[in-house]
């Protein structure tokens, strides 16, 4: 049984194959956190624990003559509001009266087999993986609200879930103003944060500091997980480096405005809580009705390699579903960069001939193909093909397609709508906009109130008519602008703080419709690049495309950020053209081919362009990849160049499941003068096993992890190398 209950000590155990999660109801009724991290073999870890009595700490009133109990310096797993803990809260709200004190107690528990579910949300689902369900009861009496904090555990994943449901049981209506999903403690050690930041076109730069006191805030109020802010977080300990030091993780499988906030407090101790936005949000919670938080996925590890195969673990297996989260993805060809919205069908269809005569396997269709498109300030919302562009209409377009061998795939921006097209012109108000105010604009573009069940509707409607008329296999869903003048034209003015939130839940039921219908069509994830790269996106696009800059050279920080939490499958990532359009860098097709083989492979450039040798290079890397996705995609992967080291080169490492194979990769950034030698340690082969390194020698494991190899000297713009790592049989 991974999970616990000591009666006696009113102690929680949850377990996991290599981690344990300890939690004490105290005498009254508080729950305390008391341990996360590696097993110990020690039933019981209150002992750590000593209490004392601290100036300007105040106690409850049950404990008002013991000046050392105070939960202003106590570890809990969730913390109440208003009545003594002064560090950052898990949950905010107001009563009726006007009143924002809450104090949760503990009232009851039960454990379950298996993995809870929760309504409406994306969430880890067991794969026959050994699951169990922890539920605990907190209430708050004068107020009768009630919390449900679950904990799924996946013993063999070493993974835990989180999620909290809030409960109105009383009489009257209550307001929500903040709900977390997690509060997590961390009472001991120094740590560092390791946080994914950026921007449009250089998303998830990782950043690491060290925890200094007060608050770290990181957010997204932009209607989106955003490009800025990715909620993912590592806490580690300032030793720790990829092979050693415990690592924690905090994944939200959330796609909207989101929340992590990091306090080192007064007494060195650390809370983490994590969750929905409190920005502008603001939920009704009606007698009997209750509130669902999103899931966060929590692991731990010794070492950031280790903490990142967890995750992409239970990313790949867990999280991404359907017949594409393990088996292969069709290399694609996507036409944007080759014509932007200058397509026709003469110009498609010689870019699609070329491309399957190099072995492509799918053609996507971007932006331009329906009436009224020929730059980006009309046309959302009217998905009708344009005949003047294809004259013979996306029918006819898709069977030449089709008859080249290829399979045809399209880009979509559901979400969104054009003051110039048929739809804002019937629906003004299906748009966000606030009343008596000219809307922030964004790409000439506003959002539609997904929120709305008739939005919900006509786009469900919209895409199952696209995809039940013609031959689709793959869709690119796209998200252009984050979302401002948040106002929905048919929410009654109180309950304008939720709408934000259930503009997601509508999204999500969305893609659950579209999915279940349409099982065998490939969906891919994109907002600007990487705007929307989540989990929760991931539970309905096993694949995001990961940011709009396709250079190879920004690429490498972009997709090595990235790969801290979320497994290789799911980044998208194409070969362009030289010079780049994003940067004017000049760079070997060989460099273009080795980046972006570190994801879901295709291209995105103009193929009639290019020499016959071009195009010879191509269908090698095509044929090599094939060779090669099985353990690029579901291998294990390494990084072996680190974030500390102003290095001059990037370098990483797969591994195949059973380490009969690896691939190991370098691209040099700066070629140095009269350079060091770049000396890598090889990770994840077998010991004793000997193996052919690039045909070049015999050696075994042991000594490539150990020992180690040395790179050639690598010269020129942007050199890179892959070297074969394969067992002699």
């Amino acid at each position: 049984m991974s999970i616990r209950y000591n009666e006696a000590t009113k102690q929680f155990i949850l377990e996991t194959a290599s981690t344990c999660y300890q939690m004490e109801v105290d005498e009254l009724g508080f729950l305390h956190h008391l341990y996360y991290g590696s097993k110990t073999g020690q039933g019981d870890l209150s002992y750590p624990y000593r209490i004392y009595d601290h100036g300007f700490s105040g106690n409850p009133y049950d404990m008002r003559n013991n000046r050392a109990f105070s939960l202003d310096s106590m570890p809990q797993e969730y913390t109440s509001f208003g009545v003594g803990d002064f560090r950052v809260t898990s949950i905010r709200a107001s009563c009726s009266d006007g009143s924002r004190c809450f104090e949760f107690r503990y009232s009851g528990h039960e454990i379950i087999d298996g993995k809870y579910a929760i309504h409406e949300l994306p969430s880890v689902y067991s794969n026959d993986d050994q699951v169990q369900t922890l539920v605990i009861s907190l209430i708050d009496g004068p107020a009768n609200i009630a919390i449900r904090l679950y904990y799924g555990v996946f013993e063999n994943l070493d993974i835990i879930t989180r999620t909290v449901e809030i409960i109105n049981r009383g009489h009257e209506t209550v307001w929500l103003r903040k709900a977390s999903s997690l509060c997590l403690e961390l009472p001991f050690g120094k740590w560092d944060m390791i946080h994914f930041h950026g921007r449009h076109c250089m998303e998830r730069q990782p950043e690491r500091v060290p925890l200094f006191h007060g608050i770290h805030t990181l957010s997204s109020g932009r209607g989106m997980s955003s490009h800025q802010h990715n909620p993912f977080v590592i806490l580690c300990e300032h030793t720790a480096t990829e092979d050693s030091g415990a690592c924690y993780g905090l994944m939200l499988m959330y796609s909207g405005n989101h929340k992590t906030e990091v306090e080192l407090d007064q007494f060195d101790s650390v809370r983490v809580v994590m969750g929905v936005s409190d920005d502008r949000f603001r939920w009704e919670l009606t007698p009997g009705a209750s509130f669902h938080a999103p899931e966060v996925i929590l692991g731990c590890a010794d070492g950031l390699t280790q903490l990142s195969h967890r995750f992409h673990r239970v990313v790949r297996n867990n999280v991404c579903r359907g017949e594409y989260k393990l088996s292969h993805r069709p290399v694609l060809i996507n036409n944007w960069e080759a014509t932007y919205f200058d397509l026709n069908e003469d110009r498609i269809v010689a870019l699609a001939q070329k491309a399957a005569d190099i072995g492509v396997e799918l053609f996507v269709l971007d932006d331009g193909w329906f009436k009224n498109r020929n730059d980006d300030n009309a046309g959302l919302g009217d998905w009708t093909p344009d005949t003047k562009k294809l004259p013979n209409g996306l029918d006819g377009l898709i069977k030449k397609i089709n008859d080249m061998g290829l399979r045809f795939g399209l880009w979509v921006e559901p979400e969104m709508v054009n003051e110039n097209s048929d739809l804002y012109r019937a629906h003004p108000d299906w748009a966000m906009t606030a009343p008596n105010r000219a809307p922030m604009m964004a790409r000439n573009q506003l959002v539609l109130d997904l929120s709305r069940e008739e939005v919900h509707e006509y786009i469900f409607n919209t895409l199952s008519g696209l995809l039940s008329t013609y031959n689709i296999t793959y869709i690119k869903w796209d998200f252009n602008r984050p979302l401002a003048d948040v106002y929905s034209h048919s929410t009654p003015s109180p309950r304008q703080g939720e709408v934000t939130h259930r503009y997601y839940l509508s999204l999500y039921r969305l893609y659950e419709r579209l999915t279940k219908a349409f099982p065998h069509v490939l969906f891919e994830g994109c907002a600007g690049g990487g705007g929307r790269f989540d989990a929760g996106m991931l539970q309905y696009s096993p694949q995001i495309w990961c940011s709009d800059n396709t250079d190879p050279i920004s690429r490498l920080t972009i997709q090595y950020g990235t790969s801290f939490g979320y497994p290789v499958s799911a980044i998208g990532a194409h070969v362009s053209a030289t010079p780049n359009h994003q940067t004017g860098r000049l760079t070997p097709l060989s460099t273009r081919g080795t980046v972006a083989m570190m994801g879901a492979f295709g291209y995105e450039l103009d193929m009639t362009k290019l020499t016959d040798e071009e195009l010879e290079e191509m269908k090698e890397q095509i044929k090599r990849f094939k060779e090669l996705e099985p353990m690029i995609h579901n291998g294990l992967y390494y990084r072996l160049s680190s974030m500390q080291e102003s290095g001059h080169y990037f370098a990483w490492q797969f591994v195949a499941s059973d380490r009969s194979r690896s691939l190991l990769s370098i691209v040099v950034t700066d070629p140095l003068a009269n350079a060091t030698p770049v000396h890598v340690r090889l990770k994840g082969l077998d010991a004793d096993t000997v193996y052919s390194v690039n045909g070049e020698f015999e050696c075994t494991g042991s000594a490539l992890m150990n020992a180690g190899y040395t790179f050639p000297q690598l010269i020129g713009d942007y050199p890179a190398l892959q070297l074969d790592i394969i067992k002699v049989k």
